[in-house]
């Protein structure tokens, strides 16, 4: 689609590459297999040289664990289990997701998407679909298979080039996907990584879901504004207008889904209530014993999970009993079956993840490593902006071979993170940073799960496209979020903004 076919050959060239690169990974689940294994035989040979390092906290020397003798191996069998069931994102992103999964499974959040785009005047449709792209991130992937064709559909039916429209949704979606103004399933999932990388330096740190809200709040902003110019300015006169056979008409609201919508906007009103009546109060229920409310471990933040879980269950309850897509019992209990069917593939990569991450710690190598190297880093006063906006492009890189964003901060945190809070900055700040370089190359990466599901709807309403021509498409919105988004947290940074509940910039 570019207009200089030279400059089309080699990024077609350079991106294959990328895919050829990228394909002879093994499968997530295996990977972290494979990088437990590579743990243990690294403590190994790490423990015969008697590797040490002096903890700048507390002045303790410490060397690395070899989990291949006696004892390790004892503990690698006996922990199995525990290593499992004790991964922090396990329980948080399973309960999070029984309330997410019956707002999705009544129909709430296809509605709700549909109404948004559907009511907003033409001169705004842009935005609006890759704000509502954003905002679909609150149900985890729904806005890969509900709001990226319905992108498409809009387009088409005012006239416009349908994969523009496509482009859009897809940018929103993906390019935009850590932005939201509301908790996500991924903060708390992202908080819990953090965490334990965090506590390897400090055992009693703890991290919200909360930490980068205001970050984020204002992220959506910049990546709706960003995305609306790169799609008007860019992609829009690119494709030019649409000759193609195909025609959509938009399937309008109907009075049963409007009365739905009333209906779970009623009675989230009420669970709001609810909520401010434990929490506004200086004696409310939710607030710790001192009246804090954020700061500690207060009932608010310990409970902040079965909260997003009851914010999405009861307006998806009052919907599906209001359209009939929940007639009794029996069919909440089906939805529920269905949602934690859907999680299996996320089960068997937590097993594998908590391995590792258990690995990771009992051997030492992430205290080692992150001492080590944020000593290196302050001998060459290699610190500061440029030291995050390394970081930020690094997780991008890694993001355009390991899609998941739960599996490399797995990988990621327990080296970065530490490394980071003895270089001064906090583990919410290293996440936050780690947020940019994950959502902006997504759109690129043709590993990313739901990349060919876009290809094949684009290919309804052109039969030439492929992955080059959704990759070069995609390009200019990735290059504009990553520069904006940075500049956004370097302003973050300098004027030390608070960025969330909870979090700080600084350790």
């Amino acid at each position: 689609m570019l207009s200089n076919k030279k400059d089309l050959s080699l990024i077609d060239r350079f991106l294959n590459r990328i895919e050829r690169t990228g394909n002879k990974l093994p499968h997530p689940v295996i990977l972290f297999f494979i990088l437990s294994f590579a743990v243990l035989v690294l403590s190994w040979v790490v423990s015969l040289f008697e590797v040490a390092v002096t903890h700048p906290g507390t002045g303790e020397t410490i060397r690395a664990v070899n989990l291949l003798s006696k004892s390790g191996i004892r503990r690698i069998f006996t922990e199995a289990v525990g290593n499992f069931t004790g991964f922090a994102p396990l329980g948080v992103v399973l309960v999070a997701m029984l309330g997410v999964g019956i707002a999705e499974k009544s129909g709430l959040i296809s509605a709700a998407l549909k109404k948004t785009v559907l009511s907003a005047p033409d001169k705004y449709i842009t935005a609006v679909v890759i704000f509502a792209g954003i905002m679909s991130n609150i149900a985890s992937d729904a806005g890969y298979v509900v709001l990226v064709p319905l992108g498409a559909v809009i387009f088409a039916a005012k006239g416009r080039h349908p994969i523009v429209g496509l482009a859009a949704a897809f940018a929103g979606v993906s390019g935009g996907f850590s932005a939201n103004l509301l908790i996500s399933t991924l903060d708390p999932l992202l908080a819990g990584l953090s965490q334990e990388a965090a506590q390897l330096i400090d055992p009693t740190y703890t991290i919200p879901p909360t930490v980068n809200y205001y970050f984020m709040v204002a992220s959506t902003f910049i990546v709706t504004t960003i995305g609306t110019w790169v799609t008007e300015n860019i992609v829009a006169p690119r494709f030019g207008e649409y000759t193609g056979d195909h025609e959509e008409e938009l399937e309008k609201i109907t009075a049963e889904e409007n009365a739905g919508l009333k209906s779970a906007l009623i009675w989230l009103g009420v669970t709001l209530a609810i909520i401010l009546l434990m929490t506004v109060p200086e004696n409310g229920i939710l607030r710790s014993d001192a009246g804090n409310l954020i700061m500690g471990s207060t009932p608010f933040v310990g409970g902040m999970v079965p909260l997003i879980a009851i914010f999405f269950f009861v307006p998806g309850l009052a919907y599906g009993r209001k359209t009939g897509s929940i007639a009794n019992s029996d069919d909440i209990a089906r939805y529920l079956d269905e949602t934690m069917s859907g999680m299996g593939g996320y089960i068997t990569l937590a097993f594998a993840a908590g391995q590792f991450v258990a690995y990771f710690n009992w051997s030492k190598l992430g205290t080692i490593l992150a001492i080590g190297g944020a000593d290196f880093l302050q001998s060459i006063n290699f610190t500061g902006l440029p030291l995050i906006i390394l970081f930020i492009l690094v997780a991008g890189l890694i993001n355009l071979f390991i899609g998941s964003a739960s599996a490399k901060w797995a990988i990621m945190a327990p080296v970065f993170v530490p490394m980071l809070m003895q270089l001064g900055y906090s583990p919410e700040f290293a996440q936050m940073a780690y947020r940019i370089g994950d959502s902006t190359t997504n759109i690129i990466t043709p590993l990313m799960p739901y990349f060919a599901i876009i290809i094949a709807f684009a290919k309804k309403y052109d039969e030439d496209v492929g992955i080059g021509t959704l990759i070069s498409t995609m390009v200019p919105y990735s290059i504009a979020f990553m520069i904006g988004w940075t500049i956004l947290l370097v302003i973050w940074f300098i004027f030390n903004l608070p960025i969330g509940p909870g979090g700080v910039l600084f350790y």
